[in-house]
């Protein structure tokens, strides 16, 4: 018997694997499991746990027609499966089948496009192009010391930002806000910034009556060049859970087309409860807040797909924001992206609330590349900045109370003089033209004051 060449032992491997797919898909050949119980959030499905693992597939032929549900929980003798619909009408006589891996094959025509978590259109728009090339839900991020250094900065025309907390290419930075501060024009204004190369856009939990508002008027001209995830608040928890990873499955895939790209997730508060009541369904204890252990696993493994690519590669930009319940910067959610991502903008309601927009707060606020960004004499503005706006909000009360007397402190003289003026140069509309060059508008309005 001749040996086979090495150069087609791949066809045939190749071959094998397509005769193996397509034989588990015949009705005669693909297993067959039962459901066993039914309840309001999982499905325990016998018979079938040799052919599963967690995160795979299974589809329930329910009178309404197929279902998708993915293994949660897995026993030798039962797999606990949630629905991807939160509607789906499943009985015990419904057969289940194996389904595999959840893939989807993504193309450079589905810019414009608005799909669901499981990439399909949304937009009656038709249906998609699929690519060549599929992609999975749950990469890895290139290795650590492959990945090329973060050195280039981005120009948002945002001043607030531009000047206190510089964006980099491949930088993640999280917006921190509570409910209606300004979060969502924010990130229209950041949206807009011509360096980019393609704009994804994750919308979870969101009301239903704000995605058409926020693709039209939020996005507005950058619609065109974005591809919008939706998994709106009344969708199930496994469609919220899956539209980030969706999201940041295909920034990686233009990534790999060697572009750069703006990730806007919106909110990765919200993800973290999607995670939190499937891990709960799944039996997990809850330690923190009501929070099971894997939720701070799965919070990492997100944020770390995001960053600069390997050489030869693009990078991704991570904008996440992260909803603070009750305007509590502290907890877990908040303090984990804290942790693991390199900055933070702060929003701050008292900020908002005197109609200072965008609310950021510079003083809580932090880019931990900024020092690649900034030249010397920029980062050396910032701190004297800085410095006088500390010590105006400290005497904001005393200065109320009329104890403040011109000319007995010096230094508070000049941050009362600079530091109003500095606030109304700080405010932009996303209506307004975008800053070409902040510091120098900064230092037009102070007048020579630095």
């Amino acid at each position: 018997m001749h040996a086979i060449p090495q150069t087609e032992r791949f066809p045939l491997q190749a071959l094998a694997r397509c005769i193996r797919e397509t034989a588990q898909n015949l009705p005669f050949a693909r297993p067959v499991g039962e459901i066993r119980a039914i309840g309001q959030s999982a499905v325990e499905i016998g018979g079938l746990s040799r052919w599963l693992h967690l995160g795979s597939r299974v589809e329930i032929a329910t009178k309404r027609g197929p279902e998708l549900a993915e293994v949660i929980r897995l026993d030798r003798d039962y797999a606990l499966c949630r629905p991807y619909d939160a509607r789906a009408s499943i009985s015990l006589t419904d057969n289940v089948y194996p389904r595999g891996e959840l893939a989807f094959y993504p193309h450079e025509s589905w810019r414009g496009r608005i799909i669901d978590a499981l990439a399909r259109p949304v937009d009656g728009g038709g249906t998609l192009r699929h690519g060549e090339r599929p992609a999975g839900l749950a990469a890895t991020p290139p290795p650590a010391m492959a990945r090329q250094i973060v050195s280039r900065g981005v120009a948002t025309g945002v001043r607030v930002i531009d000047t206190f907390t510089p964006i980099c290419l491949g930088q993640r930075i999280g917006i921190f806000a509570g409910s209606g501060v300004g979060k969502s024009t924010l990130l229209s204004m950041i949206a807009h910034s011509a360096s980019f190369d393609c704009l994804i856009v994750s919308l979870v939990g969101e009301r239903g009556r704000e995605v058409r508002e926020f693709v039209e008027h939020t996005l507005g001209s950058a619609a065109h060049n974005a591809i919008t995830i939706l998994a709106t608040g009344d969708e199930s928890a496994m469609m919220r859970r899956l539209a980030p990873q969706l999201a940041t499955s295909l920034a990686e895939y233009f990534r790999d087309l060697g572009q750069n790209v703006l990730l806007v997730m919106d909110s990765v508060t919200r993800y973290a409860h999607a995670c939190r009541e499937v891990a709960l369904s799944a039996g997990e204890p809850p330690v923190a807040r009501g929070y099971p252990p894997s939720v701070f696993t799965d919070l990492p493994q997100l944020l770390e797909r995001a960053g600069p690519g390997a050489a030869n590669q693009g990078s991704i930009t991570g904008i996440y924001t992260v909803l603070v319940d009750g305007d509590d910067h502290n907890d877990p959610v908040a303090d984990t992206v804290r942790g693991t991502i390199d900055g933070h903008i702060v929003l701050d309601r008292s900020i908002a609330e005197q109609g200072r927009y965008p609310a950021v707060n510079v003083l809580a606020s932090l880019s931990r590349l900024a020092p690649r960004v900034w030249t010397a004499d920029q980062a050396k503005a910032v701190r004297e900045l800085k410095r006088l706006v500390a010590r105006f909000e400290d005497t904001r009360d005393l200065r109320a109370l009329g104890g403040y007397v011109p000319g007995a402190d010096p230094e508070l003289d000049r941050a009362v003089d600079l530091v109003p003026k500095l606030y109304r140069i700080l405010g932009q509309q996303a209506a307004d033209p975008p800053a070409a060059d902040p510091f120098r508008d900064i230092a037009a309005a102070l007048s020579g004051g630095l």
